[in-house]
């Protein structure tokens, strides 16, 4: 019988790449992960894992078990779940995720309504970058997070990880001077750009929205935060692109335009434990809030802009 800690173990190595990272995720030592794959080879009776010098890579055979170990996994998460519904009340933490747009207008609320209604859930917040996400809810670092993706940047699909629509915003270009109404990105061609970290979806839309409009950006200031952002950009120093949920104070001599592409937020959570009570209550709290935020955004208060 295989065991299923081992099998974590391999779907680990699948989406981490290095035997390193899986160690660290799971609080391992690297020899231990290393022992306790070589136990799965000898369970499995094939080879799993190809051996270069320090690297390894997956076998066609391990790739297929990685796939039956998702299925199963799932079927341990709905398990569990079915149990906690039999439970008279909702009691242990919860584990959220949200990155900081999406923590202030969605999140903020969502945990109001959930302290009061469920007052035995221990909550605990943690702010991540949407690309952190997947990794952290298969560790089990989270139980369920709020993330994002661009019309322009789709997310990759997960088969660990369930993910539903949440909330679409308006994506605006943050300028310093108002911009024609037709072609408002090319008309920043020739200026400074200011985007996030290199890596981030925020620096990845920018990106991806200048070459489709037929030029690569000159990028000279990165910064993460978006009311950073602005103050930049009211400083005259660049363009920016600004989702609707970053607007809840613009500066006033900031021009917004917008723009056709679109940004989606998502609640994730691990295959299997959607009907799990903890993650049901969460996931009506947050979409009510996220109706309420539809309700007063910015671009509908805005809508002379």
């Amino acid at each position: 019988m295989l065991d299923v800690r081992k099998l974590r173990l391999l779907r680990e190595l699948a989406h981490r790449g290095t035997i390193a990272a899986v160690a660290d995720a799971l609080s391992y030592t690297p020899s231990a992960v290393s022992q306790q794959l070589t136990a799965l080879e000898r369970e499995a009776g094939v080879p799993l894992l190809e051996r270069t010098g320090r690297r390894v890579a997956l076998t066609p055979a391990a790739h297929l078990l990685v796939g039956h170990t998702e299925t199963i996994l799932a079927a341990l998460e709905r398990a569990d779940a079915e149990l906690a519904v039999a439970r008279d009340e909702l009691v242990g933490t919860l584990r959220i995720g949200a990155f900081p747009t999406a923590a202030r207008a969605l999140l903020s609320p969502a945990l109001v309504a959930l302290s009061t209604d469920h007052s035995r859930l221990e909550l605990t917040v943690t702010e991540i970058d949407p690309a952190e996400v997947p990794d952290a809810l298969r560790a089990g670092a989270l139980d369920i997070a709020l993330t994002h993706d661009y019309d322009l940047v789709p997310a990759t699909p997960d088969p660990a990880i369930h993910t539903e629509r949440l909330h679409t915003e308006t994506v605006y270009l943050a300028t310093r001077n108002p911009l024609p109404d037709t072609e408002p990105l090319r008309a920043q061609r020739e200026s400074p750009w200011i985007a996030g970290t290199p890596g981030t979806l925020c620096h990845t839309v920018a990106l991806r929205a200048c070459q489709a409009a037929g030029f690569t950006p000159r990028i000279r200031h990165h910064a993460d935060d978006f009311d950073t952002v602005l103050a930049l950009v009211a400083a005259g120093a660049g363009t920016a692109i600004v989702p609707a949920l970053a607007l809840h104070t613009p500066p006033d001599d900031v021009a917004l335009t917008p723009l056709s592409t679109r940004r989606h937020t998502h609640l994730a959570y691990r295959s299997g434990t959607a009907a799990h009570p903890a993650i049901a209550a969460a996931r009506t709290a947050l979409r009510s809030a996220a109706r309420a935020a539809e309700h007063n955004s910015w671009s509908d208060t805005n809508s002379d802009h």
